[in-house]
């Protein structure tokens, strides 16, 4: 699979991740930690990526993401 860059990153939701993680005051070990409860495998090094912009975002992550940072799934976009 090729991996697309926009303006350099491979994701555009990973600096919004970041913001509502450190809101919610979670480590990126705790939300890989709730982002497994919701049966989507991430581990700390995959989130570190995805907020970095280093790595892609696949559509069920996304929605993970977004259920458990309590958010709709079109808001990291």
């Amino acid at each position: 699979m090729k991996a697309n860059d926009y303006e350099g990153r491979r994701n555009i939701s990973g600096e919004r991740v970041r913001m509502k993680r450190l809101s919610m005051r979670l480590s990126q070990a705790a939300l890989a930690a709730k982002v497994q409860t919701e049966g989507v495998v991430l581990e700390q090094d995959a989130i570190s990526r995805i907020e970095l912009g280093e790595r892609m975002v696949q559509d069920y992550e996304l929605w993970a993401l977004s259920s458990v940072l309590g958010v709709s799934a079109d808001w990291p976009l």
